[in-house]
């Protein structure tokens, strides 16, 4: 291996490598800035999903890395991100984290502005004779798309589009959609902010990690006499894959298909959720049993929206070492009978009493601790280098605890960080 002073060319080829990472990745506050500057204020990025903003004129305020965002519906229907900063001094025009309303105005000044970010009007205009409203609204994000009611927001005013951001990850929230009796997920459920002191990275590796559950998470697993445990070993089925873009996931069909149970992949029977299933076979047809036993995907949309099977994670960074986790419960529309069990389940995992999310942050910030250390400085990213293959549609893949999913993600930004 390379070390870090012998390494040439750019500053990520020394600080990025094949088989390990350099610590100041997670420690450094400038790198810190240039990710929000090279990802965060580039790429495209998850905000928010259709289903908060159901009638004209509701708003929800939505973290965009650092930043608040305003994730408006305007009375033609249509959908904006504003950026929630009065453009005359700087104050927040919105602070309440969701309503229904046709303009926000500033509490500073009296500045109002419409909720599609146009500037209507200002207190006392006979000092501002000649003024250019156009040029006054509020900040917008340039470029606002949604796939599956899932919107997302690019400050870059050019690039690939949000289909091409996507990729393969487009078909594993296909996946989840599916599963409702609409074909429509609603993310109504409210949401929890929990804070970790360790940087942003920590949490996107560890979100599609399969080498950390049967250990961080044994006392749950053993506690509910859960099957989830068996999934995360060298003896299931069950995959990790480099979805490319720096998408990842932990692939758990091969095992529930070698199982065969209809919603096995929930942890229950089809005769717990009878209604539920009759609508799924009733929408389907003969497919239904096929998608009642794959289940919801476990998915890590770069950079920040994780998708766990039953809830929703969104991932914001705050500072080098400081990130903020909402989590909230997936619902289905037409879905009552599952929608109970997803927030029971999603309260008891990730909750402010659950255990699941709980033995994660400890980790994070254990990690964020020991990385300040300066010998060794490494971190290493090589489980199952030397047993990658590829699968049946070009992609990388291997055990399920094996770290393809951490080197796909360095790759990736790596990337993204040298442009």
């Amino acid at each position: 291996m390379t070390s870090l002073d012998e390494a040439v060319g750019s500053k990520y080829d020394a600080l990025i490598q094949s088989d390990r990472v350099h610590g100041s990745l997670y420690t450094d506050p400038e790198i810190f800035a240039e990710e929000m500057a090279k990802i965060y204020y580039t790429t495209w990025v998850y905000v928010g999903h259709e289903s908060e903003v159901p009638e004209p004129n509701d708003y929800v305020v939505k973290p965009f890395g650092p930043q608040s965002v305003i994730l408006s519906r305007a009375k033609d229907g249509s959908i904006h991100l504003l950026q929630n900063r009065c453009a005359h001094r700087a104050n927040l025009v919105c602070d309440a984290p969701k309503g229904n309303s046709t303009a926000f105005r500033c509490q500073y000044h009296g500045w109002t502005y419409a909720n599609d970010g146009e500037l209507l009007g200002f207190p006392y205009k006979k000092g501002y004779e000649g003024a250019d409203r156009s040029q006054l609204g509020l900040g917008k994000v340039p470029r606002v798309e949604s796939y599956q009611g899932f919107v997302f927001g690019s400050f870059a005013t050019e690039g690939p589009s949000l289909t091409e951001h996507l990729g393969d990850a487009a078909g594993e929230i296909d996946r989840l959609v599916r599963l409702s009796p609409t074909g429509k997920i609603k993310l109504t459920a409210g949401w929890l902010k929990h804070k970790a002191k360790a940087n942003w990275k920590m949490l996107l590796e560890n979100e599609t990690d399969g080498y950390h559950p049967q250990f961080v998470h044994s006392s749950v697993f053993a506690a509910a006499d859960s099957g989830i445990g068996a999934l995360y070993s060298d003896n299931a089925d069950a995959v990790s894959r480099d979805l490319g873009g720096g998408h990842t996931e932990n692939d758990l069909r091969p095992e529930f298909r070698r199982l065969g149970n209809v919603m096995g992949w929930f942890g229950t029977t089809e005769d717990k959720v009878p209604n539920y299933v009759a609508k799924m076979r009733e929408l389907h047809g003969e497919k239904a049993d096929e998608i009642l036993i794959e289940g919801s995907p476990h998915l890590m949309v770069f950079p920040n929206l994780f998708i766990a099977e039953i809830q929703i994670f969104v991932i914001q960074p705050l500072a080098v070492d400081e990130t903020v986790q909402h989590v909230t419960a997936i619902q289905f529309e037409d879905g009552e009978e599952m929608n109970r069990r997803l927030l029971q389940q999603t309260i008891g995992s990730v909750g402010p009493a659950g255990f699941l999310l709980a033995d994660d942050s400890e980790m994070y910030e254990r990690n964020q601790r020991g990385v300040q250390a300066r010998n060794p400085e490494w971190l290493v990213i090589n489980r199952g280098a030397n047993r990658e293959r590829v699968d049946e549609n070009g992609h990388l893949i291997g055990y399920n605890t094996d770290e393809v999913p951490i080197r796909a993600i360095w790759k990736h930004y790596k990337t993204l960080m040298e442009k």
